[in-house]
């Protein structure tokens, strides 16, 4: 008598991969790339931040060399 998996080829009843082994390896990818994704948008927050700073430093320069130019050569020994 024949039965239900004799009927099956042996190469097409034999999975590689279970159901549970794809959800397990489609969780770990997609908590992979979330670490990434919060990483990602962490270096970014502290870049601009960085970015913010060194904007306010730069205009405190330019302010500074927009004054008026002072000759300091005044009091030179050499005339």
């Amino acid at each position: 008598m024949l039965t239900k998996t004799a009927l099956i080829p042996y190469h097409l009843s034999v999975t590689l991969i279970s159901e549970v082994q794809i959800i397990t390896i489609l969780l770990i990818s997609t908590f992979f790339f979330l670490i990434l994704l919060i990483l990602g948008i962490k270096k970014s927050y502290k870049l601009r931040k960085e970015n913010d700073r060194l904007n306010e430093i730069s205009a405190l320069n330019d302010d500074e060399s927009d004054k008026a130019y002072k000759d300091f050569t005044d009091g030179h020994l050499y005339e």
